[in-house]
């Protein structure tokens, strides 16, 4: 067999994996969002934290995200779709007001280890929005709003639980 037909065979096996695959769909969700529990409304956040979890945060980690066309299109929607439900699953905004105070203070914890470490926003994420990048600024501003937010709410869950002794 010459290498031309070993070309065309391999890019006809490649296409036609690349088309049985549009047929394995995963499912995009966004829940219905209870303005109530957004962190927005359950924490004390300014103006300038906000902005910079809408832009760097939200499209994974809370229930608004913006489905960009190539989440349509596996094997890329199955990368996407997995790293919202994980996302989600870690750390939801949209469901703040759900967690308890001592596992928010956690998460505030996480949150200022994970972007300072770089991991958060994913750097494949960042590949494709750039919009979402944090500047030094941006992370020293989430990062000290966490760490007081995240003193404020261990002082209050400690409370809570010697009022239950």
């Amino acid at each position: 067999m010459n290498m031309t037909v070993l070309v065309k065979r391999s890019l006809f096996a490649i296409g036609f994996l690349f088309a049985a695959a549009q047929f394995v769909r995963l499912t995009k969700t966004n829940p219905p969002e209870n303005v109530a529990h957004t962190i927005q409304v359950s924490t004390p956040v300014g103006s300038e934290v906000s902005r910079i979890l809408e832009r760097s945060c939200a499209d994974c980690h809370s229930d608004r995200t913006a489905w960009p066309w190539y989440s349509s299109v596996a094997p890329a929607s199955w990368l996407v779709i997995s790293d919202v439900n994980e996302g989600r699953e870690a750390l939801n905004l949209s469901r703040w007001g759900l967690y308890g105070d001592g596992q928010k203070a956690k998460l505030l914890t996480k949150m200022c280890e994970e972007i300072s470490n770089g991991k958060m926003p994913m750097p494949t994420y960042l590949v494709i929005h750039r919009h979402a990048q944090m500047s030094y600024t941006d992370i020293q501003t989430l990062c000290s709003w966490a760490q007081a937010s995240s003193q404020d709410l261990a002082s209050i869950a400690s409370t809570e639980a010697k009022g239950k002794n």
